[in-house]
């Protein structure tokens, strides 16, 4: 198999989240490659940046999300990729009810996890990828997380409850990212008919600044002993993008440095 497998050139492709620690990645990487690149994105302000046509488009709101179809299909054509990786997650500074014990877990932030990471996927899927069905082509990247197939260590936070304050990794984030493996799942078979291909990608955890104490204990659960680089995920996603792929489609890329292994 040559290189032309792997291409993407002049291929349409909307990564959502794509201002992102890794959307800015995939963006960069697919513009590159040579494909037309959109953005949806609750921060954009609808500049055109490095060639990537950027749209302020909330993931949540169907209307938003064919409001920006529409505008990618009058600038760039039909998609013939999308990525879905908007997603949040409760970051370590989040309130400390977020961060505490599951009994007491808020419901209002469960549903604003589940309502970025799995109605948004959802919908996005809806809409574009319906997009992609009625032209009968297309590939569909959901992004998922380690913590969507093994439940958090809750031993990387005990350092924080040696501090004197109750941690504790949500819940939300591994049932909204376990959701997205099972979509992909269902949108796999349901639109193989029309030669869309729907895959997920597992990620582990991305190098950005944490606390060394942190770094620490999570460094020493991968076997690479280390986390990634924001941009060691972007030849999954080409990978599954472009021909190279046509084959695979329900399925699921795991790259993590190793962490789910043992």
């Amino acid at each position: 198999m040559g290189d032309l497998a792997f291409d993407v050139a002049g291929r349409v492709v909307i990564v959502t989240g794509g201002l992102g620690q890794l959307g800015r990645e995939f963006c960069r990487t697919l513009t590159e490659r040579g494909a037309r690149v959109a953005v949806f994105d609750c921060a954009a302000d609808d500049t055109p940046e490095d060639g990537v046509v950027s749209l302020r488009v909330d993931v949540t709101d169907r209307r938003s999300v064919e409001s920006g179809l529409a505008t990618v299909v009058s600038r760039l054509g039909v998609p013939a990729g999308l990525v879905n990786a908007a997603a949040i997650d409760s970051p370590p500074d989040a309130p400390a009810a977020e961060n505490g014990p599951f009994e007491t877990y808020p419901e209002h932030s469960w549903d604003r996890v589940m309502d970025v990471n799995v109605k948004g996927t959802v919908v996005c899927c809806q809409v574009v990828g319906g997009a992609m069905a009625k032209a009968g082509r297309g590939s569909i990247v959901n992004v998922s997380s380690i913590y969507g197939l093994v439940s958090p260590d809750q031993r990387l936070y005990e350092y924080r409850r040696a501090a004197g304050a109750p941690f504790f990794k949500p819940v939300a984030y591994s049932a909204s990212k376990s959701a997205v493996l099972n979509l992909s799942r269902y949108l796999a078979t349901y639109w193989a008919p029309q030669n869309v291909r729907v895959n997920t990608v597992t990620f582990g955890g991305v190098f950005n600044k944490q606390d060394s104490e942190f770094l620490a204990e999570y460094t020493k659960r991968v076997p690479l002993g280390r986390m990634a680089r924001a941009d060691e995920y972007n030849g999954a996603v080409v990978f599954l993008l472009s021909d190279a792929s046509s084959y695979m489609t329900g399925s699921n890329l795991v790259v993590d440095g190793g962490w789910t292994a043992w």
